[in-house]
């Protein structure tokens, strides 16, 4: 039976019980989960039964083998699986990308005023103050705003305490907008009249004809059938292509070099991860922003600027997330089924991220309560939070009455270098790295002595801003405890676990999308 896609959306949020959108169906055509069928009218049409096989197999099917493995002790309701994308990253989450951070759904459920069968309390109230020594990206402080209460964040990262005081500004939405489009024109006048864009049109053009004759709609439905050996014919057909415009790639050129930017000054990181144009519209960019005279504006253009770099990286699209090799020329992407190649201008990418900061900002100027927030660049094994909290009103608040409670996300060990995951962002805007600081990075690994370094770590952090917590506060520490390290962490730190919400963790957005479970630790002091 066919249907549109709009029904099959319909059909399908109903059978697998949360939201599937038209895009979730045509997601499907793109990467060969299913066939599209075009009517008389040339509209798509969708095999419902098509459909039914591909969610049974891939989704319910798949679903029922992670209940299995994770345990039945899940409250799956914090899942928040339900959710679409465009939920879990509403406005100022999505202002940059950060790996290995929490979506606001789970922050919310335990910071708001409301109750349920398995939250029999509420913990925090309007006006309250929640604490997060492990910043990141800000998330628990952005909702706290939304929910009326003070908050307060630490983090060793000059970067992410950039991130999160962007965010959690107040902005002149007007001049804003202006400052930022300002801008945005000035490189584009830059770029267009320094390089060849006729170059990466004919490019476009020449991968079009090619894709289209030689991975069509149903290549990935013959990789999948049997019928083509996706390597051996992706290598084929790029060198195919490569030699077919071998006095095309050499052409490649810049129109007036009078403009352009020492390369030689640049460092060693964004000599090797940015394409030559790429390069100089971001230190283009850098000379605007040095112009402003507005710090906040300022910093709102290094977040736009960093996010649009990180698009731009010279990379494949599949290794955005962890780079592996710099991708100059075109290749065989396996995310898209065809030959791609690496992006050679930012300037898509910084006007759809210009316009889309104004309105998140915009958008969560509306929702925010006026309440303090305070960011905190340091060390939470040993920053004292009274001295570091600049705004004076809020620092007699704290006086007279402590922190009511933490909410916070740990580094897991081993897992995530978070200074190198913005390398490029410390690059441009000259940001001193204290990699030296993370607790349980990456680089060290997760060893016996990695894991000891951890637990003693995470306790002095737990210890050090129990000082600024009222005795009966609330602590929820949100963590993948698969070595069982946080009850002998509550006991260093002088702390009891009082309850334990397992929570499956599904939708996960990098290449590895194995489901793991992680627990919500609720603690007090003893």
């Amino acid at each position: 039976m066919l249907v549109s896609v709009q029904e099959a959306s319909n059909w399908a949020s109903e059978y697998i019980g949360r939201t599937v959108t038209p895009t979730n169906i045509t997601y499907l055509f793109q990467y060969g989960k299913i066939h599209k069928y075009p009517d008389e009218s040339r509209r798509v049409r969708v095999n419902k039964e098509e459909l039914k096989e591909y969610y049974d197999k891939f989704v319910i099917r798949k679903q029922d083998s992670w209940k299995n493995k994770l345990g039945k002790d899940l409250d799956w309701g914090l899942s928040f699986d339900n959710l679409r994308e465009v939920d879990t990253t509403k406005h100022v989450h999505r202002l940059h990308p950060y790996k290995g951070k929490f979506i606001p759904q789970l922050v919310e459920y335990f910071l708001d005023e409301n109750i349920n069968h398995l939250k029999k309390e509420i913990f925090f109230h309007k006006g309250d103050t929640v604490l997060d020594p492990f910043m990141g990206s800000g998330t628990t402080l952005i909702q706290a705003s939304e929910l009326g209460l003070n908050s307060i964040g630490i983090d060793v990262s000059g970067f992410n305490c950039l991130m999160s005081s962007v965010k959690l500004d107040n902005y002149d939405v007007f001049q804003l907008n202006f400052k930022l489009k300002n801008a945005l024109d000035k490189l584009w006048q830059f770029s267009e009249s320094t390089f060849d864009d006729s170059f990466d049109m004919q490019l476009k053009e020449r991968l079009s004809d090619f894709n289209k004759r030689y991975f069509p709609p149903d290549f990935k439905h013959w990789i999948r059938e049997g019928k083509v050996k996706e390597k051996e014919y992706a290598e084929e057909k790029l060198g195919q292509f490569l030699k077919e415009n071998k006095e095309f790639f050499e052409k490649n050129g810049t129109k007036d070099k009078s403009h352009l930017a020492n390369e030689k000054e640049m460092s060693s990181f964004l000599s090797k991860w940015f394409s030559k144009r790429i390069k100089q519209e971001l230190f283009y960019y850098l000379k605007l922003m040095e112009k402003v005279d507005d710090e906040k504006t300022k910093d709102i253009m290094r977040i736009v600027l960093s996010r649009t770099a990180r698009s731009c990286r010279s990379t494949t699209h599949s290794d955005l997330a962890t780079l592996k090799e710099p991708q100059i020329g075109p290749y065989y992407c396996r995310k898209h089924g065809k030959i791609c190649t690496p992006i050679n201008t930012v300037l898509p990418h910084l006007r759809k991220n210009t316009y889309d900061t104004v309105s998140r900002i915009k958008e969560f100027a509306r929702l925010r309560k006026e309440v303090h927030s305070e960011v905190i660049h340091g060390d939470s094994r040993d920053v004292n939070i009274l001295e570091q909290t600049k705004n004076k009103e809020f620092r007699n608040l704290l006086l007279k009455k402590k922190i009511d409670g933490v909410f916070s996300s740990p580094p897991y060990v081993g897992q995530i270098d978070y200074h190198e995951q913005h390398a490029y962002a410390y690059e441009l805007f000259e940001i001193d790295r204290k990699d030296n600081l993370e607790i349980g990075p990456l680089y060290k690994g997760q060893g016996k002595q990695a894991i000891e370094e951890y637990v003693e770590g995470i306790s002095k952090v737990l210890l050090n801003i129990g000082k600024f917590v009222k005795d009966k506060g609330n602590f929820f520490i949100v963590a993948n405890d698969k070595y069982d390290l946080y009850p002998r962490i509550a006991e260093k730190s002088g702390l009891k676990i009082v309850n334990k919400f397992k929570r499956p963790v599904l939708n996960r957005t990098e290449r590895d999308r194995q489901p793991y479970a992680e627990i919500i630790f609720h603690m007090r002091k003893v």
